[in-house]
């Protein structure tokens, strides 16, 4: 039974993509790239249908990650398909939390940073959009620093359901 993680931002052209290409990058590294679906989405559809933003795919690639991706929106409907949907900043798991269409679906709400100890109680990945190279470098630091922390946490998942 494969395990569904989505990450979701505002519009899903930088903070989301960059989250789901590096920590797919993880997932294969771990070897379960078999086990463990990994996606993103917006919370709103402003830019539904287009690429990650220039920037982003220019911070992922420099880095060595996959920089195609096409931005949608989330639905609701999603949950039900879904073992964790992981929120950027505290805007998000607010908005993902009232959209869910049940408690069980709204604990599967959590922030990325929250994955990090080093993240102090600053758990927001800030949206680098209307900034310089220098925001989407700093978001792809947070997004790996936090991967190790998520990818353990998703790993005992899988292996629980395998158990």
């Amino acid at each position: 039974m494969t395990y569904r993680v989505c990450f979701v931002c505002t519009g899903n052209i930088c903070r989301s993509p960059m989250a789901e290409s590096a920590f797919r990058a993880r997932v294969a590294e771990a070897d379960l790239a078999d086990e463990v679906e990994v996606d993103s989405a917006g919370t709103g559809g402003w830019h539904e249908g287009d690429p990650a933003d220039p920037r982003t795919v220019a911070v992922l690639e420099e880095h060595g990650y996959d920089g195609g991706h096409t931005a949608r929106q989330f639905h609701a409907s999603w949950f039900s398909r879904l073992d964790l949907v992981i929120a950027l900043d505290s805007g998000h798991l607010k908005a993902l939390r009232r959209l869910a269409p049940t408690e069980q679906d709204a604990r599967k709400v959590r922030l990325l940073r929250s994955y990090d100890p080093a993240a102090g109680d600053d758990l927001d990945v800030p949206d680098p959009y209307y900034g310089g190279m220098d925001g989407f470098e700093e978001c792809l630091e947070m997004v790996e620093a936090a991967s190790t922390g998520l990818l353990a946490a998703v790993r005992e998942q899988v292996e629980g359901r395998a158990a």
